[in-house]
């Protein structure tokens, strides 16, 4: 199961979304986990990138403990298919995107072991691209 919104505003939108390369300051610290997972870079992960994410963890947890989810993604991006000629309107929806900011924590857990908790978002790591961190509260 992929996540994407029930309800939207509008259904597509501009390419604008990850201009911007900020720092978080909202979404920065642990808030309901003890042990989290914290970007160092901007990026956006598509909403299969997550799912996988978030599988990992729970297959290295074996389901005992708390997983936190901090973000949603919510913008879709569009695309035509190939070798179709210009023009005619922009092209259908084809996945969502999570933009991340620097700074930002994804993932929290809580009710594990130290151990076992690292573990997890060390293999989480291993499959991203970005610059991450491991936080404690």
């Amino acid at each position: 199961m992929l996540f994407q919104p029930r309800k939207i505003k509008y259904k597509k939108l501009k390419k604008c979304f990850l201009r911007k390369q900020c720092i978080e300051t909202k979404v920065n610290k642990l808030k309901f986990g003890t042990i989290g997972l914290k970007f160092l870079e901007s990026t956006k992960i598509s909403a299969a990138q997550l799912e996988m994410l978030r599988q990992i963890i729970n297959r290295a947890i074996n389901r005992k403990g708390k997983v936190w989810i901090r973000l949603f993604p919510m913008i879709p991006v569009s695309s035509k298919p190939t070798e179709n000629r210009m023009g005619k309107g922009k092209g259908a929806i084809k996945y969502w995107v999570l933009p991340i900011k620097a700074g930002t924590v994804l993932f929290e857990l809580q009710g594990l072991s130290v151990q076992e908790a690292t573990l997890a978002l060390t293999k989480v790591k291993r499959k991203l691209s970005n610059k991450t961190k491991i936080i404690f509260k």
